[in-house]
């Protein structure tokens, strides 16, 4: 796994891409990860766990070797392989390691995905008016705050300004940019593991998930942790399937519910999606509903409205808006997008 996360991060993260071919290399480190339950064995759980140890520890010597933290000491990386101040760091803070590693998941609240809802929020306002947001899987809460965030389009113009968290994403295709941010009159999120970012300790494991050669994306998200600090965020503890529906039903009461997913619903089983899927059936033909969902097609098939391609390791996340008007359900593929937001190539408004 270790081998195969080195080829595949090389080029996005060249610091986990050098760890990672050492790491391959060295059994005793490698096993480090067999004290995490084996649905989290993974490469990224390790180096997730090592970042928040360093980030707690910004004057050991592995610090300078991370683009993020060096950036915020302002020193430059020292000379040699990072993986020998790697190893010596991990045997230094074995204990600690070892209980994070049992204990913690990765968990990403990545903010960039926020642009590519903001088109089809401005569809959806069009159509039903101001909105009340559900986003599920929402962590803590972040891309609930997109009414406090700038964003840039290029092309397609600028929303907002003033903000400490300014997003960019590159378009194609022509997307409904609106001129101004879509009226939003709730926002509530839905997790089954949510983290309080006023807690310092969460907080920094939400900035040990991203990658420290990220380092833009690093400092966005602790602006975005900022203002979800100052403006506060609802996010509630629960079960996507079972819980959705109620949510549902509190937003109606003041506004169009929108429910969001972005790479979410991956994490949940086959028989979990379609329960999921069902749940919204349900609140769907009660009152009208929009979801707008971020999702990888491969990964889940079971989702209305996906489209349909051989399976690929470099797979677009698909862009879908599903409405229930009256009772009946509409899928629309709108556009295909980077996972983190990057970009967004528009295939077509919905009628």
């Amino acid at each position: 796994m270790f081998g195969d996360f080195a080829r595949h991060s090389a080029t996005a993260a060249p610091l986990y891409g050098e760890l990672s071919d050492g790491v391959a290399d060295d059994p005793e480190l490698a096993a480090l990860l067999l004290t995490a339950p084996v649905v989290q064995r993974q490469p990224v759980l390790l180096f997730a766990c090592v970042h928040w140890l360093v980030l707690a520890h910004p004057d050991e010597p592995l610090a300078a070797f991370y683009p993020n933290v060096a950036a915020r000491l302002g020193v430059e990386r020292p000379p040699g392989p990072a993986i020998e101040a790697f190893r010596a760091f991990c045997g230094d803070h074995a204990a600690d390691l070892r209980r994070l590693l049992s204990t913690r998941r990765t968990q990403t609240n990545e903010i960039g995905r926020t642009a590519l809802f903001l088109p089809v929020f401005a569809l959806v306002e069009r159509d039903a008016g101001p909105f009340a947001h559900v986003d599920v899987g929402a962590s803590a809460g972040l891309n609930l705050l997109h009414p406090f965030y700038d964003f840039s389009y290029e092309p397609g113009g600028e929303i907002g300004s003033g903000s400490t968290v300014r997003i960019t994403c590159g378009t194609r295709g022509q997307p409904p940019i609106p001129s101004t941010r879509p009226t939003v009159v709730s926002g509530t999120g839905l997790d089954a593991t949510p983290i309080d970012v006023r807690d310092p300790d969460q907080a920094r494991w939400l900035e040990a998930c991203v990658w420290p050669d990220q380092v833009e994306r690093f400092e966005r998200l602790a602006a975005a942790v900022a203002i979800a600090v100052r403006e506060g965020v609802d996010v509630r503890r629960g079960d996507a399937v079972t819980d959705v529906g109620a949510l549902v039903a509190e937003a109606a009461a003041v506004g169009h519910p929108v429910v969001t997913t972005s790479w979410v619903l991956n994490y949940l089983t086959s028989a979990q999606r379609l329960a999921f899927v069902a749940a919204l059936d349900a609140a769907g033909a009660e009152r009208d509903l929009s979801w707008v969902y971020a999702e990888n097609p491969t990964l889940c098939p079971e989702l209305p409205g996906g489209p349909v391609r051989p399976p690929s390791a470099s797979d677009p996340t698909a862009l879908v808006l599903v409405r229930w008007r009256g009772g009946r359900r509409e899928a629309v593929h709108v556009a295909d997008t980077h996972p983190h937001g990057r970009w967004l190539h528009w295939l077509g408004t919905p009628t």
